[in-house]
């Protein structure tokens, strides 16, 4: 909480312990003269003042919901294709997709190197940008060839976005909210996938709609953009760079004069002269970082790997042969996942990080093993029905309620300030290459293996998730990003 005091173990360089205790003591002793003489209040920070800076921060998650549900609904890439002549072509179909998301690998490789020199704000901008040409370039193309370059630069923006967004929410966000808005992300994702699959129902209908589904995403990116100016740049960052006075004034922005001094003594903690140096990437993967940057990226893999972009990609195939239209369908999954993550939104500051994240990985655990038995020839033919359906809405909703919304949240709040950005855009490369090659390969292992196999690895998966979580995963609510850093870090 930012009303009491906390521990100063948050050099990224361990100190002897004899230099422990007057370390203590200057910040007691500080801390003490704040109280004395600055009448420092013991209450949070208003919500008010940092949430405007949130939603904006939020709307890249929006885009990156809208154009991820505008690739992977099969309606819109049919009118496409019959419009630009390349219907029946698998090959160009699978380009139109793969495409956005190479673009999205490229552009999260780079997003750390861009959060750390251009800084939060401006890094906001570079992933707009991308995303308003690219969707104008698919929206006024005539050939296959303008809607790749259109689908690759939103990629990239789509790549950017995220781990910048989870990177601004941790810092800019007081410490008691750190969890609420952090899972603002999550439900900007699932407004946006269900605004894409909203705008796309008339695609069917109306020739050329798809080209409007396109130009109507260069508005909120528009709005991300100018939006930005206005913003709060990250104290951390403006603090790293040396940039004190500009770092205390965008607190007071954020929390409000009374909490600027407080804020300020903990972020002097900082070791700033370590931080200004330029983060090799053998920083980031071996030593004393090693362990936070393999907690973080196995997390983001056991998402992937769990079995969750499967359900969204192919869902629609299991609630037709239930006779449910694909409208209806891709409602229903999208109703699922927005109430999960308003649910999470509610508990992630009361239950912690971690006890959503295990009983969200037990839930799809036994999601799963229900698709597994709709998948035994002893099931009768309506009973497999209703308990396919009914496991994979039940796996939407658990996932949204952990596993979804907390690796965003988790991993800016464990990695330390001096690799956070590059940490983050690894991490997240990681993401998109499991995410590739599950939509990839999904389809053809189904085919090899059966549904009733397939669907016990992803269970399997979602089981050893929660063995991991359970064994490396810390609780961060409450904490400060100091006292997490410390924790996991081990002494050089």
């Amino acid at each position: 909480m930012w009303g009491r005091h906390r521990e100063a173990f948050s050099m990224y360089k361990r100190m002897p312990s004899r230099d422990h205790s007057t370390l203590v003591d200057d910040v007691e002793e500080n801390s003490a003269l704040l109280q004395n003489s600055m009448d420092v209040e013991t209450t949070n920070p208003s919500w008010l003042l940092s949430f405007p800076h949130v939603v904006v921060a939020t709307i890249s998650s929006l885009l990156f919901g809208y154009h991820l549900g505008f690739v992977v609904v099969n309606e819109p890439l049919e009118s496409i294709s019959i419009d630009l002549g390349f219907r029946g072509n698998t090959l160009a179909e699978g380009l139109v997709v793969s495409t956005c998301l190479g673009g999205a690998f490229i552009g999260s490789l780079f997003s750390g190197w861009i959060a750390d020199s251009a800084g939060r704000r401006r890094a906001f901008q570079l992933c707009a940008l991308p995303m308003i040409i690219g969707a104008a370039t698919s929206a006024t193309t005539r050939t296959l060839a303008g809607m790749l370059i259109g689908r690759f630069l939103v990629g990239t923006g789509m790549g950017i976005g995220p781990p910048v967004a989870s990177l601004y929410l941790a810092e800019v966000s007081p410490a008691s909210l750190r969890g609420t808005y952090g899972s603002f992300i999550q439900i900007a994702t699932c407004l946006g996938l269900m605004g894409a699959l909203f705008i796309g129902i008339p695609v069917r209908e109306i020739a050329g709609w798809w080209r409007i589904c396109f130009w109507v995403s260069t508005v909120p990116a528009g709005i991300l953009a100018f939006a930005m100016i206005f913003c709060a740049e990250s104290p951390h960052w403006l603090y790293k760079k040396g940039r004190s006075a500009e770092a205390e004034a965008e607190f007071e922005r954020l929390l409000g004069g009374s909490h600027v001094k407080y804020a300020m003594l903990e972020l002097s903690k900082l070791d700033r002269g370590d931080e200004a140096d330029t983060v090799k990437l053998s920083e980031v993967f071996h030593g004393r970082h090693f362990r936070v940057v393999y907690i973080g990226s196995t997390l983001f893999a056991l998402q992937q790997l769990s079995g969750i972009n499967a359900v969204f990609y192919f869902s629609s195939s299991v609630f037709k042969s239930a006779g449910v239209p694909s409208d209806v369908a891709n409602a229903l999954i999208g109703v699922a996942n927005l109430t999960g993550s308003i649910v999470a939104m509610l508990l992630m500051d009361k239950l912690g990080r971690k006890l959503l994240l295990l009983w969200s990985f037990f839930g799809m655990t036994m999601s799963m093993v229900l698709q597994v038995a709709a998948a035994n020839s002893y099931v009768s033919g309506s009973g497999s029905l209703y308990l396919s359906v009914g496991g994979m809405l039940m796996f939407v909703l658990t996932f949204a309620l952990g596993a979804g919304p907390v690796p965003g949240l988790l991993l800016p709040e464990i990695f330390p300030n001096r690799i956070r950005a590059k940490a983050m855009a690894f991490c997240m490369s990681v993401h998109w290459v499991i995410n590739f090659f599950v939509g990839l390969l999904f389809l053809r292992l189904l085919e090899q293996l059966g549904p009733q196999l397939l669907y016990s690895i992803f269970a399997s998966v979602c089981m050893m998730a929660v063995i991991f979580v359970k064994k490396n995963v810390m609780e961060t609510k409450g904490k400060s990003l100091q006292e997490i850093e410390i924790a996991l870090l081990p002494p050089e």
